[in-house]
């Protein structure tokens, strides 16, 4: 059987993911902080009848991730895809961020995905084969208010990422590397991330369903595209800016900063996952299911844009022929 890694495997997209690959036939690592959401998860996965493997860590923690992922092929054996999904984030002004919440958000969300690609290279290369995927987010393009550290960590993904796949291509390495960048998504993050704002967090509509988005993660492993955009908002987002960021800077301002809270208020006292696992909230879905959608649409940029040329060159064709046509 093929095999799979996710890390932040216990919870959200990354539990979604794990499950999804389970189902299609994967045996499947997961890697987290809470020992109790890894024995919830590996005995969930193996309800399917594939072999999973739990293995606690800290992705931020370059040693433990080296004992993971040593654990974890001595297991499993080879790794035919490893998924970068672990984040963390503080939702507030950057004014009223201190310098540790800034690190470890930057330390989990993006020094994460380099501990975890950094052991997927050193198992992959054996065979110089593998397929490595970084779970980015539409926000890696478009940063939102509210939420400069963990926009900024997306975006650094994003340079990391093209960096490491020149790199692989002057090697002629066969290993393939695709970035994901997802949408709004109904998961627990909102229950136990830390909330600096009065009133409690929610993700910007419209939001999807974690199972939607993890079968479209499965779907990148098939073809590979550099890029996979889920989601109409973080298609009308990436594009967006490209051609007026400026009157996006005030959009998000307007409308971003309010579609980040729920009406209720939010409790200070309330524990969240910046430093330690929060137990309860070790599940795929959130609270936001009322409202989610369970489809979503995924498109390779690569492809969409060659489509568009296409349709520039015909339309392009049809101006001259009539042009023409005119002058008969």
């Amino acid at each position: 059987m093929p095999s799979v890694v996710v890390t932040g495997g216990t919870a959200g997209v990354g539990r979604a993911t794990a499950l999804c690959f389970a189902r299609h036939g994967y045996d499947v690592a997961v890697i987290a902080r809470s020992q109790k959401g890894l024995s919830e998860t590996v005995k969930e996965l193996e309800s399917i009848g594939i072999r999973a493997i739990g293995v606690s860590a800290d992705v931020a923690d370059t040693g433990q991730m080296k004992k993971a992922a040593h654990e974890i092929a001595n297991t499993l054996g080879a790794v035919d895809v490893w998924i970068n999904a672990a984040m963390c984030t503080v939702i507030a002004p950057f004014t009223e961020m201190n310098q540790s919440e800034y690190q470890r958000v930057t330390d989990v969300t993006y020094h994460g995905v380099i501990n975890g690609t950094r052991e997927a290279l050193k198992l992959m290369e054996r065979r110089r084969c593998g397929h490595i995927i970084q779970v980015g987010s539409a926000l890696a393009y478009r940063s939102i208010p509210l939420q400069s550290a963990y926009c900024g960590a997306k975006s650094a993904i994003r340079g990391f990422t093209d960096a490491l796949r020149s790199e692989l291509a002057h090697n002629h390495s066969r290993i393939r590397l695709t970035m994901v960048h997802l949408p709004g998504v109904n998961t627990p993050q909102f229950d136990w991330s830390r909330n600096k704002l009065p009133r409690a967090t929610r993700p910007v509509a419209p939001v999807y369903q974690p199972e939607a988005v993890a079968e479209a993660i499965f779907k990148a492993t098939i073809k590979a595209p550099r890029e996979l955009w889920v989601g109409k908002a973080t298609i009308e987002s990436i594009i967006g800016n490209m051609f007026f960021p400026g009157w996006l800077d005030k959009l998000m301002a307007k409308k971003a900063w309010g579609g980040q809270m729920q009406a209720s208020a939010h409790s200070q006292a309330e524990a969240d996952n910046l430093f330690s696992p929060v137990e309860g909230h070790h599940q795929s879905r959130g609270k936001f299911s009322h409202e989610a959608q369970n489809s979503v649409i995924a498109i390779d940029p690569a492809f969409a844009g060659k489509a568009a040329l296409a349709a520039l060159g015909i339309l392009g064709g049809l101006v001259w022929w009539r042009s023409k046509r005119r002058q008969r």
